[in-house]
């Protein structure tokens, strides 16, 4: 059961891929849910627009007062940092994400590699590509499951309306999420808009972003209940302010879990008791707090 605690892709609270994003917008990048969240989910500019420079490098690292992914945290609601690289030549990218996670099976870092194509039809421009997710280092106490490794496949479009108005949507699926023998998929869809200039000192851009995805599972082992994770909504909204290279973002986030869900899907090793208990999937009826509202302050820089 606490191995479903680390179940990076449309960036910190929806659905889940980190680098999946129209090129060219690496300030407000709109959120649906990724791994590898401190550093954003916004790529590098589409290298087939830029002929004179056919392959393109790209870095982004920052830390946040929490990493949450998909309504949940994965940093114990503590201070977190991060790092993305990416690699693109024409529509073929590759990415490696690092983070600093706080979780049950205690491992040392959470480490992602991925990539994909993103191809554009029209005013859409897609994403297909797919991430292995590793934990190095667990060192799991006594009756919590190490081994929690995984891949997930994703597919997201993003365009724009009119000049300032954007709009996302995407899927993810995993067949083992967590390693817990339970397949996962999570849709999302999420919306940005660029705030004007004049409102802004010089030299800043704003954008107010928001997201929302459901994320459902399918039974886990035997070994670990064989019952399904609990699926639940998760939403986020905020406001990205860019100078240069500079990016600060203040976000809320949230879920429908309860807090004895929150229990089942995470693992949390300080929930505590008073809850309604559940015979098959909380039969101590634990509660946990790592599903819960939080606000999020986010600083990154992008080197490109």
């Amino acid at each position: 059961m606490c191995a479903a605690v680390a179940t990076l892709w449309l960036c910190d609270a929806n659905c889940g891929w980190v680098q999946a994003q129209t090129g060219g917008n690496t300030d407000g990048s709109i959120n649906l849910g990724a791994r590898g969240g401190i550093a954003p989910e916004a790529p590098l500019p589409a290298a087939q627009d830029r002929p004179d420079s056919p392959v393109e490098f790209g870095l982004r690292a920052g830390l946040a007062s929490d990493y949450i992914y998909r309504g949940t945290t994965l940093s114990a609601h503590q201070p977190a940092v991060g790092a993305a690289f990416e690699a693109a030549l024409g529509l073929f990218y590759g990415s490696g994400t690092i983070a600093s996670v706080k979780l049950p099976s205690q491992p040392a870092t959470e480490i992602s590699m991925g990539g994909g194509v993103r191809p554009k039809l029209g005013d859409v421009q897609f994403d297909f590509g797919a991430t292995y997710f590793a934990y190095p280092g667990e060192t799991a106490p006594v009756g919590v499951t190490a081994g929690i490794n995984y891949w997930e496949a994703m597919a997201r479009a993003d365009t724009k309306l009119g000049e300032r108005l954007r709009v996302a949507g995407g899927f993810a699926y995993s067949p083992n999420v967590s390693n817990t023998g339970a397949w996962s998929k999570c849709a999302a869809f999420g919306i940005g808009l660029d705030l004007p200039s004049n409102l802004m000192p010089r030299d800043i851009t704003a954008s107010v972003t928001s997201g929302a995805g459901y994320f459902w599972f399918g039974n886990q082992s035997a070994a670990l209940g064989g019952f399904p994770l609990p699926a639940y909504l998760n939403w986020n909204a905020g406001v990205t302010f860019t100078r240069k290279n500079l990016n600060l973002d203040l976000r809320y986030y949230d879920t429908n879990l309860s807090k004895e869900n929150c229990f089942v899907l995470t693992g949390d090793p300080n929930a505590a008791p008073g809850g309604r208990p559940n015979p098959i999937t909380n039969p101590d009826g634990l509660i946990s707090t790592w599903c819960s509202a939080t606000v999020v302050v986010k600083f990154w820089a992008a080197f490109d």
